[in-house]
């Protein structure tokens, strides 16, 4: 008899969580993803967007942070001029002399990187706080939720803006302000859905069976919470794209040296009054389709996952 139990405290007995949900089968969830248009156009964008950040260094005309290929005389050329060696730059330069189009694509990689190394990181912090605090409860649910509370209390960009100040600009620090700004999103929300899914019978079973904790966190709880959060940190990416490009526009984001499409934008908004548009112009086109492109796709996995939803 004791060997009996104590083979069945160390497994997960199937007649005791027979409650448990079925995994969602990928497919049909697939299929059902890109039967919209409007999540089929985003797929696509944001596919484009993402090729052309990985292969900037194979697709740009040049690189437009390597002083060595830039020219003075190449400042400020309309779209669709040639540089005095020929070259021809179909989205013009800026006042240093850089093509447009190439700094988008070099852009593009530092936006993408800020935005999903951001989502990412404050997802696991945020998730397992929440996990945590739903499934221990008493005061370490209480400390977690009220610091939640406080974090929430201040908008993300002041947050940010205070951080940046401590920190200084440059890409890493904005990561870590945009995490430590994001990550309370994710708390609240794995906290609320592991708090309806810690009083159903399977996770009262596991418990009986003496399943250690961490494993009826990461078997039981954890994928059960994965829907929601996968559709928000859909929707932070292109947040956290959005946030730095205005964090750079207003001097505290990226530096100089570094390209996102919040520099770009930054840097041709002195020439606006000049009538030189196209500095910020195609800039902001760029960072227009990726946030959309993103949202469209967030959106329709908001839909696919929701289980009301699911036939």
């Amino acid at each position: 008899m004791d060997a009996k139990l104590a083979d069945t405290t160390g497994v997960d007995n199937p007649a005791l969580l027979a409650d448990a949900p079925p995994p969602r089968k990928i497919g049909p969830a697939i299929i059902r993803f890109l039967s919209s248009p409007t999540a089929l156009i985003g797929t696509i964008g944001l596919l484009i967007v993402v090729f052309v950040a990985v292969f900037a260094p194979l697709l740009s005309p040049q690189n437009p942070y390597d002083l060595m290929q830039l020219d003075i005389l190449d400042s400020r050329l309309e779209p669709g001029s040639e540089s005095f060696a020929g070259v021809p730059y179909y989205l013009g330069t800026d006042g240093q002399g850089r093509d447009i189009l190439s700094g988008i694509m070099y852009g593009l990689r530092t936006s993408l990187i800020v935005g999903i190394a951001s989502a990412l990181v404050a997802a696991v912090i945020g998730t397992t706080a929440g996990l945590l605090a739903a499934y221990s409860g008493g005061r370490i649910e209480t400390l977690t939720m009220r610091l939640v509370d406080l974090q929430l209390s201040f908008p993300t960009i002041l947050m940010a803006l205070m951080i940046l100040a401590i920190l200084g600009n440059g890409v890493t620090n904005v990561v870590i302000a945009i995490i430590i700004a994001e990550w309370a999103t994710y708390a609240r929300t794995a906290r609320g859905t592991a708090l309806v899914e810690r009083e159903k019978e399977f996770i009262e079973a596991a418990r009986c069976l003496r399943i250690p904790g961490y494993r009826i966190l990461l078997r039981h709880l954890l994928p059960n919470c994965l829907a929601p959060i996968i559709v928000i940190a859909t929707m932070q990416v292109a947040r956290a794209i959005g946030l730095e490009a205005t964090l750079s526009f207003l001097g505290l984001g990226a530096s100089v040296t570094q390209p996102s499409l919040g520099m770009l934008i930054s840097n041709g908004y002195q020439y606006l009054l000049s009538g030189l548009y196209w500095i910020s112009f195609f800039p902001g086109i760029a960072l227009l389709i990726t946030i959309v492109s993103i949202n469209l796709v967030g959106d329709r996995l908001r839909d696919v996952l929701n289980p009301r939803n699911a036939r």
